[in-house]
């Protein structure tokens, strides 16, 4: 009994030492490391015994806990001048023969404690970048990075007038010989400067310093407002996985190199405005929990901002990108403005996700610029997505239907609301393509739940693959192409490369098969004639080619009749009239479809299926079999003699009817008159838009019925050319038919 009691007791002896230590607090980052507070004595042994890290000459001052509070005002005086003269002394001519990345002297704050306000630029001298001034101050080489922000400078004017005080000053220096009003004072920091996971109580002051060497604060944390304004940075600049909890002032200044806030946090105002950027920029999983200022800012290089998180409203007003503007996986909680911006490539808004308002109003974009919007997550019930009218559906691109249908149709609503009823016609003209490649691929592509071996193999898979495939779906059927990867040997680069001509679905009948053509025609029909019903002058211009064709047409069976014994030929006038005529709204319907077309050769050619072969092959055998008849020397065309008038002529036929008393009105066409060949296109024009100048039929006494076929036919394609002019222009004319669009 002894025995048992003693081990219960051990036993919960040990439990509860196990509960009491996993109850403590977990010691901060700080409390782990052991800081050690920086004095007079320890600072002035740093100094002058740098060590060298990563081949650089480097005062460490890491694990530091540095009191600059205004109660501790002599140690900080002190501090600063301490610092700043060794760390902004000139090399000599015997060093500047060396590396100069070995004599420069950095300065490294890693995991230090700083109390206080941190007046950074302090640690720099105070100079002007005038060359004259400024040249037995800098050595060569840093000369030499002096006169890349004069390029930069120079470049930053052919796009616009640079903001910052120093390019200003660079320019008046250049173009006046006295002394210019703007100030071009600034500090100079010489070295490396290193911040990585340093904690800042007080505010940081950085601003109007020209960095000539790296800065590396990778993890900091500023509590307070933190002020890099009018700073240049010459080399790689490094802020990820940074916290700044005030707010943050980077405006005017300029990155000669690359800029890094990968998974950085701003807290609080964010003001980048006015910032040249020459290289790449990596804002990638960002997070911005108030206003974040980006405009009127040059991007040289790519702006990054994958995965980032825009909590309050971003500007990006003004601002003019080179490279491309990743946005892919962001979220913008309020409105995101690019007002005025300039794009010169491609925009990546893959999987963004805009809540509230994206202004792209006045926005320019380059011949090669759009904006990618596959798996944009956009609700047009409370987002908005606003741009130049006509302008920028253009720019809207995804790169297939699949899991881009609702983008299209929210997007399609979001513009209809706004009255842009052309960028919402543009997107819908997009999606039905989109739709048409997609069945074209269902028509023609292999579906891998039923193509055969041999089929599979000539895909491009290889023996093994084609039997995997087939166990596969023996077992349980394909549902997504996506499947295909699981497959042995199937990498990312064949799965790219097959994806276009392999499909997923299940096995057609005739019947089915048969509809999916039926689809298919029809589709491509309405999109190569109306463009979807989203192109009035498109439509409008085919309607001007079946006119002047047909016109031609009838003028061609009417009038050349014979030449044989008693010619019944056109005159000469009559001839040239009806060629230039032809010619003329030839070319004007070939403009309004060449300049409303993404397709101007299969518009064309698909039209020329539709009005050339059937009646060229009836003209052939009307030539071929000869005209034996009575009246060969009377039209064939007769028109009512009572009015002269414009008619709307819905209900009319191309041919005369037999009751006598209306016969009696129609009269046969005046081959005489110098004018008759008119009345060959009016009588066109009748039977495609049912409109016309004078009622024009054909008689029904004596008239071959190849003439009379060849009639019907165009008034059969007038019914098809009304239905398609009609519906085109309820999807174009806001308010003509409002309950089509009603949700």
């Amino acid at each position: 009994m002894q025995t048992q009691f003693s081990l219960k007791y051990l036993i919960a002896v040990s439990c509860t030492i196990i509960i009491f230590f996993f109850s403590l607090p977990v010691p901060s980052a700080y409390a782990q490391t052991e800081l050690t507070p920086l004095t007079i004595e320890i600072l002035e042994q740093r100094i002058n015994t740098p060590i060298l890290r990563d081949g650089k000459l480097t005062v460490d001052l890491r694990n530091m806990e540095i009191d600059l509070r205004p109660q501790n005002g002599n140690f900080r005086d002190l501090f600063y001048q301490k610092l700043q003269q060794q760390l902004q002394k000139k090399q000599s001519q015997k060093q500047q023969s060396q590396n100069i990345s070995s004599q420069t002297l950095g300065l490294d704050l890693s995991h230090s404690l700083i109390k206080g306000d941190f007046l950074g630029s302090n640690l720099g001298f105070r100079t002007s970048l005038y060359s004259q001034a400024i040249a037995p101050i800098l050595t060569l080489q840093e000369q030499e990075q002096l006169g890349r922000l004069y390029n930069i400078c120079l470049d930053s004017i052919a796009i616009d007038i640079p903001l910052s005080k120093d390019c200003r000053s660079l320019f008046s220096q250049s173009t006046v010989k006295k002394q210019p009003a703007v100030s071009s004072e600034i500090n100079i920091f010489r070295g490396y400067l290193i911040l990585a996971q340093t904690h800042f109580e007080g505010k940081v002051q950085f601003a109007n310093t020209f960095f000539l060497q790296s800065v590396d604060a990778e993890g900091a944390v500023f509590q307070k407002n933190t002020n890099w304004a009018e700073s240049r940075f010459s080399r790689g600049t490094v802020f990820s996985h940074s916290t700044f909890q005030g707010e943050t002032q980077f405006q005017g200044s300029i990155f000669l190199e690359t800029a890094n806030f990968k998974q950085s946090i701003f807290q609080n105002i964010a003001n980048f405005q006015n910032i040249i950027f020459t290289k790449s920029t990596n804002f990638k999983q960002a997070v911005f929990a108030d206003v974040a200022n980006f405009q009127h800012i040059q991007w040289q290089g790519y702006a990054n901002f994958e995965n980032s998180h825009f909590r309050n409203q971003i500007q990006f007003s003004q601002d003019n990108f080179d490279s491309f503007l990743f946005l892919n996986h962001v979220t913008f909680d309020q409105t995101v403005t690019f007002r005025e911006a300039k794009f010169n490539q491609p925009v990546n808004l893959r999987s963004a996700n805009i809540i509230d308002l994206a202004d792209f109003s006045d926005a320019e974009f380059a011949l090669n610029a759009y904006l990618n919007i596959s798996g944009l997550a956009f609700n047009s019930n409370r987002a908005k997505l606003l741009g130049n009218p006509d302008e920028i559906g253009k720019k809207l691109v995804v790169s297939e239907l699949q899991g881009n249908a609702n983008v299209l149709r929210n997007l399609i609503q979001n513009f209809r609301q706004l009255q842009q009823i052309a960028d919402a016609n543009q997107l819908e003209y997009r999606k039905q393509r989109l739709q048409l490649i997609q069945l074209h691929r269902r028509l023609l592509g292999k579906n891998i739940n039923s193509a055969s071996p041999k089929s599979l193999i000539n895909l491009g898979f290889s023996q093994t693959q084609a039997e995997s495939i087939i166990h596969r779906r023996l077992a349980k059927p394909f549902r997504n192409k996506n499947e295909l990867l699981a497959i042995a040997d199937i990498d990312p680069n064949m799965y790219a490369r097959l994806n276009s001509r392999v499909v997923i679905s299940e096995e057609f009948s005739v019947t089915g098969w048969l509809i999916l053509v039926w689809k298919y025609l029809t589709l491509a029909s309405l999109l190569l004639l109306s463009g979807y019903g989203t192109n009035f002058w498109l439509v409008v211009g085919i309607g001007i080619i079946i006119t002047a064709h047909f016109g031609l047409l009838f003028w061609f069976v009417d009038r050349f009749r014979r030449l044989h014994p008693k010619p019944i030929i056109p005159t000469s006038y009559e001839t040239i009239s009806m060629l230039v005529s032809f010619n003329i709204l030839l070319l004007f319907g070939f403009f309004a479809i060449f300049d409303n077309t993404y397709s101007f050769g299969l518009t064309i050619g698909y039209l020329t299926l539709i009005i050339v072969p059937f009646p060229s092959l009836l003209i052939f055998q009307l030539y071929k079999k000869g005209r034996f008849h009575n009246l060969m020397d009377v039209s064939y065309f007769s028109e009512d003699g009572t009015l002269r008038q414009l008619r709307l002529l819905i209900g009319r036929l191309p041919v005369i009817p037999r009751y006598q008393l209306f016969r009696e009105r129609f009269m046969p066409l005046l081959w005489e008159r110098r004018w008759n060949w008119l009345n060959y296109y009016d009588f066109s024009l009748n039977n495609l838009l049912k409109i016309g100048f004078n009622d024009v039929r054909l008689r029904d006494e004596d008239l071959p019925g190849i003439i009379s076929t060849m009639a019907w036919y165009q008034w059969s394609l007038g019914i098809l050319y009304i239905t398609l002019l009609l519906w085109t222009l309820s999807r174009t004319i806001p308010g003509l038919n409002l309950l089509f669009y009603l949700k």
